[in-house]
């Protein structure tokens, strides 16, 4: 049987990606077959697609962090055909074919059942974006911030991780502070829920290694200074997560936040989170977020469409998230 994939090859220190047609004895082992109908583009998948960072180890791929589906056939007997599953994360994209193909052949383990009220579309709309979101949110109700502890910032609110936090946040009744470095977004995030837009400027630039609070928690995705500067100013008791690095992967803070305040800093992992994580995540996926909202974020493409998006996310050009019907 043939199908439709992006391929991805390397020559010297260039990564080309091409649509392509496969057989499947060109699926890699796995005891699960699933017949793709959706994948998505994260902020990795347009590192990856472009050959910015060395996210693909193993060339020729398949490159894609997310998928959802249909079971096609299976050997495991914790799925059956007909089983509507999700993937996010684990190999996909690095040393195994990922999501941008028609067909995928993975390890059970890595595969989620999809709860009834969310269908395969939805589950890319949300991708591994809003599942970090929700990993975020769940580490901010572990760290005891709940809506009465006060306002909860997100940076790069405008992004796929950032929009979903908002969404979030606002229907579980917090007040939500979103930081964006485009203006024109400030409607867009306040249909989302925002109560109020903080111009990314304000968190960019080198601060004090403490100063005013002005947020029980927040939820980061930018790394750097921008990290260090949301630190310094969280709330007594607070806890910031951090799940992505789009301007630096370093951290120019001082411990004046950890240890004057009692400053959590969360790190988020979305690749490698157990099942049982996932499980929760998708759960309260289905329970918290309001699809209707979600929708306003998304846009659909095709497959022969994502290696231009994969450039536009990395520029800062992709608002919410970017859905790819990957039978278009």
């Amino acid at each position: 049987m043939t199908f439709k994939a992006l391929w991805a090859t390397k020559t010297g220190d260039t990564v080309s990606v091409a649509l392509s047609s496969l057989e499947d004895d060109q699926l890699m082992d796995g005891d699960v077959t699933v017949a793709v109908d959706y994948s998505t583009v994260n902020y990795k998948d347009g590192m990856a697609v472009t050959g910015r960072a060395p996210i693909i180890r193993t060339f020729p791929l398949i490159p894609g962090i997310d998928l959802a589906g249909t079971v096609e056939s299976s050997k495991s007997p914790d799925f059956k055909p007909g089983d509507r599953v999700v993937l996010n994360g684990f190999e996909l994209s690095m040393s195994h074919h990922g999501g941008y193909a028609q067909r995928a052949r993975v390890p059970a383990e890595w595969l989620v059942k999809l709860p009834d009220s969310i269908s395969s579309k939805d589950a890319m709309a949300i991708g591994t974006a809003g599942y970090t979101a929700m990993l975020s949110v769940l580490a901010l109700e572990h760290g005891g911030i709940t809506p009465d502890r006060g306002p909860v910032l997100v940076t790069g609110a405008s992004g796929g991780v950032g929009s979903i936090s908002v969404a979030l946040l606002s229907k579980l009744g917090y007040r939500v502070i979103a930081s964006t470095g485009r203006a024109q977004e400030a409607d867009y995030l306040k249909r989302l829920g925002a109560t109020e837009i903080l111009d990314r400027a304000t968190l960019s630039q080198p601060g004090a290694p403490i100063a005013a609070p002005k947020w029980a928690g927040a939820i980061d995705s930018c790394g750097g200074q921008t990290l260090a500067n949301v630190l310094a100013q969280t709330d007594y008791r607070g806890t910031v997560t951090a799940c992505g690095l789009a301007d630096s992967m370093d951290l120019p803070a001082a411990m004046h936040p950890f240890i004057l305040r009692n400053v959590t800093l969360a790190g988020i992992d979305s690749v490698n989170a157990p099942q049982s994580v996932r499980a929760v995540a998708w759960k309260r996926l289905a329970s918290d977020l309001d699809l209707a909202k979600l929708e306003t974020t998304v846009q659909e493409v095709g497959l022969a469409d994502v290696p231009q998006v994969a450039v536009d996310i990395l520029e800062g050009k992709v608002r919410g998230r970017t859905l790819v019907d990957v039978n278009r």
